[in-house]
This record gives structure tokens, C-alpha cells and sequence, in this order.
């Protein structure tokens, strides 16, 4: 099926679109820690560019703007304008939107899209910092290209959306780090053949003994006591989870992003738990174009070219992490229950021949099912040969 022509929207995340009065604007850019906030301000009529370094409190950020403006005015410049930056880090976005809720133009960076010397031993102190992000940010105001990249700021619905399947993410690496505790607290002793996932692998324990034929010390006795016990806890919390999302599908089957995981999860091959994770994470975001998609992802490459040189140095692990690997899981799963389908043909084509690279195409897999995928759920474009259980 033919994908409907779709027309390319203005990335108004990679350069400002409203044009910069800087006579009427005031600037400016924080550097973000635990224990202070240090403020630069560009304020228009005023030759020199302030720096205050602030208690974190969101409420003394604006008593200093407030007091900037009144420079600005008492120079004879009304603000119309006061904008704002930061680099994305721990504190996330609720800053962002606190700003805005009052009226300020409030932006977050890609820290890693600034540009920094390339010396070895820079010279990075919060002061440094903050002119460099100064001089991007006038940049990225002007509309100049490439100077750096803002993220998109969610809302407080879109974030908490988030919430579950992450929360689920790490609770399900927790249950593997309980068990392997476990049996590393065994292997120590020399019992191999227990498995302490068991039902009744508690009732087991009192009856293990060492291969010198004696029983398993008190001490590491009560330690997997006290492991099982919290491996269960885990579990019970791993059900409710999974339990809240299948209500909230049957509840709201066609509210906001439900519609997308219950389409995704129509994909042979494609569970609930993986249409949750990509929707959330990925796919109901407002991204550019099938390039924008997989860069998200960060299943492109990093190409090393300089004069004769070429030469590929791997993923460039600059998107979403979590996209990342669950899509590469799920292209392996793909090659098993979508075997008709164009991608998976496409895959046993180019490595039936080529020995050892079967790793290195499936990455390749996981970034075209991923655009598939995203056709699918955004244009009902169904991927060529793929198999779709009956709608509900």
C-alpha cells in the first residue's frame, strides 16, 4: 500500500521561528545544580551581562527577571519579551512549564547538541558554562541553524503516561538482580541445580545440602529467606502494573495514545507491554519524518569520513535508550512470528550469504520496523506481509 503523501511541518525545535527584537527582548540562560542556580542574563540597554547565582527557588528566578526588566525599562527598552534556557538534566521540566505558566518563553536544551572546545583539559566551570550556552542560545533566537537543539517540552499528563512502563522496566531488573543474588549466594557453597524461582523453592531450602554433604549456614539460610520474600513483593508489584494498564485500555479504549497501543498490539509478535513502551516513549510524539523517527531512537549510525578515510563507528546511542533496546528484541521476535512478511524477507536475503552478520542487520531491522511501525500507527499504512490478529 502506497504511504499518503504527508506534508513536512515546520522543526521549530531546531531553530526559533519568531523573529528576535533585541532591543525589546530580555535574555537568559541558567545553569542548573543541586545546590544553587546560576543566572546570565543579555538585558537590552545594559552594556554589561549580569551573573547571579540564586538559592534553587523558582520564585527568586522570577523576582530577578522582574528586577532586570526594570533595568531594561529604566534604560529606555520595554520588555516585550522575556525568554529563557536551560540544559535538560535531573530537574527535569517542571521548570519549564512554571515558567510559561507565567508568561515567560522558557526552552530546555540538548546538553549534548552545544558545541565545547575540544582541548583536552577544557577549562568547565558553571560561569564558562553559561556563556557558552549564552552563545548557542542567541544562536538558535536568530534562527540560525545547528547552534543547538531543544527538546520538546511534555506535559505534566504526558510524562506521568511515562511512569508505568518504566516503573515496570525497573522492577523487572530488579527481579533479575534478586535471583541472580540468589543463586550466587548458592554457587558459593557449591549447589548448582536449585532453582530459586520456584514455587515452593522456600519450602527447598531447609533441605539443601553442600556437595561435603552439610546444610546451608544460617546466615546465608536467612538471606534467601529474606530474597524470596522480596522477589515476591517485586512480582506482586510487576501484576499491578500490568493490571492497571489492561483496565486503563478496556476503560478508555479510545482515549488519547489507547488507540495507538491497541492498533500496535493488533501486530503478531507485538504484546501489550511493547505497544505501551513504544507509544509512550516514541510513537505518539510529534516528530518530523521517518528520519526524525529512527534518530529519536538512536538506531543511525556514526560515520567516521575524513579525506580517504570510511569507516562506521557503530550506533550512535543518542536517543532513547529504552526505544533502543526493545526494539531490538522485538526485531528478533519479529523474524520469528512475521516470517512472510517484506522485512523479514528483506533480512534473510541480505544474511543468508553473509557469515556474522546477522548482529549487525538486525540493528538495521529495527530501524525500518521501526518506521513501519510508525506508518502504521500514524497513516494505518499496514507494513507489506505482516499478519494482524482480528479487531476486538
Amino acid at each position: 500500500m502506497r504511504k499518503p503523501k504527508q506534508h513536512k511541518p515546520l522543526n521549530d525545535l531546531s531553530r526559533s521561528l519568531t523573529t528576535l527584537d533585541v532591543n525589546h527582548t530580555l535574555i537568559a540562560v541558567i545553569e542548573l545544580s543541586q545546590k544553587s542556580w546560576l543566572v546570565a542574563g543579555i538585558i537590552p540597554g545594559i552594556e554589561r551581562q549580569p551573573l547571579k547565582k540564586l538559592q534553587p527557588s523558582e520564585n527568586a528566578l522570577l523576582d530577578l527577571l522582574g528586577r532586570w526588566r526594570k533595568e531594561a525599562e529604566k534604560a529606555g527598552h520595554k520588555i516585550k519579551r522575556i525568554t529563557i534556557a536551560f540544559e535538560a538534566g535531573r530537574d527535569g521540566f517542571w521548570l519549564a512549564r512554571w515558567l510559561r505558566r507565567h508568561g515567560i518563553e522558557a526552552h530546555v536544551i540538548h546538553a549534548s547538541s552545544v558545541a565545547v572546545s575540544r582541548e583536552h583539559r577544557r577549562a568547565k566551570t558553571d560561569r564558562l558554562d553559561t556563556e557558552l550556552l549564552k552563545r548557542a542560545f542567541l544562536g538558535w533566537l536568530r534562527g540560525e541553524r545547528d547552534h543547538c537543539k531543544m527538546a520538546a517540552i511534555p506535559t505534566l499528563a504526558e510524562e506521568d503516561a511515562k511512569r508505568p512502563n518504566r516503573e515496570h522496566q525497573s522492577l523487572v531488573g530488579e527481579q533479575g538482580r534478586i535471583v541472580n543474588r540468589m543463586k550466587a549466594a548458592l554457587a558459593r557453597l557449591g549447589i548448582r541445580n536449585f532453582n530459586p524461582k520456584l514455587k515452593k523453592a522456600p519450602e527447598r531450602v531447609e533441605h539443601l545440602r553442600t556437595p561435603e554433604g552439610e546444610p546451608i549456614p544460617p546466615n546465608t539460610v536467612a538471606e534467601l529467606y529474606r530474597d524470596m520474600e522480596r522477589r515476591r513483593l517485586v512480582m506482586d508489584q510487576i501484576r499491578q502494573i500490568e493490571h492497571a494498564r489492561l483496565e486503563r485500555l478496556k476503560q478508555a479504549p479510545k482515549a488519547g495514545p489507547n488507540v495507538m497501543v491497541l492498533l500496535l498490539a493488533r501486530v503478531i509478535g507485538v504484546g501489550v507491554e511493547t505497544a505501551d513502551m513504544l507509544v509512550q516513549e516514541i510513537l505518539s510524539r510529534n516528530l518530523r519524518d521517518r528520519r526524525a523517527v529512527a534518530r529519536y531512537s538512536g538506531l543511525t549510525g556514526s560515520p567516521d569520513e575524513s579525506g580517504n578515510k570510511r569507516r562506521e563507528k557503530g550506533l550512535a546511542r543518542s536517543g532513547n535508550a529504552r526505544v533502543r533496546r526493545g526494539m531490538i528484541q522485538l526485531a528478533w521476535r519479529f523474524l520469528e512470528f512475521q516470517k512472510d512478511s517484506a522485512l523479514a524477507k528483506w533480512f534473510r536475503a541480505r544474511t543468508e550469504n553473509a557469515r556474522g552478520s546477522r548482529k549487525t542487520m538486525i540493528v538495521a531491522l529495527a530501524r525500518k520496523l521501526l518506521i513501519a511501525l510508525w506508518h502504521f500507527v500514524r497513516h494505518g499504512v499496514v507494513p507489506e506481509g505482516v499478519v494482524l490478529r482480528p479487531a476486538n
